[in-house]
C-alpha cells in the first residue's frame, strides 16, 4: 500500500476535494490527481504549478514535496 501524498493529506485537511483545489489554483484535475497517485512527481513540478497549490493551501512548497523517497 502507498503512502498517501503530502498533496493528498493537506488538500484533505483543507476539506477541498481535487475538482475545487483544481479550479481554485488553476491547475488541471488530471494533473492534481497523477501528483497525489504518484503517476507524476511533484518534485518536478514547475515552480509556478507548487506555487498556485500552496497558495490555495496555505502551506510552502516545501510542504508538498516528497522528499523522503
Amino acid at each position: 500500500m502507498k503512502k498517501e501524498t503530502n498533496l493528498s493529506t493537506l488538500r484533505k485537511g483543507k476539506n477541498l476535494s481535487q475538482s475545487q483545489l483544481s479550479k481554485k489554483a488553476d491547475v488541471s484535475c488530471p494533473m492534481i490527481q497523477k501528483y497525489e497517485q504518484g503517476v507524476k512527481d511533484i518534485n518536478k513540478a514547475s515552480a509556478l504549478t507548487l506555487y498556485k497549490i500552496s497558495r490555495v493551501l496555505d502551506c510552502t512548497i516545501e510542504d508538498l514535496l516528497e522528499l523522503n523517497k
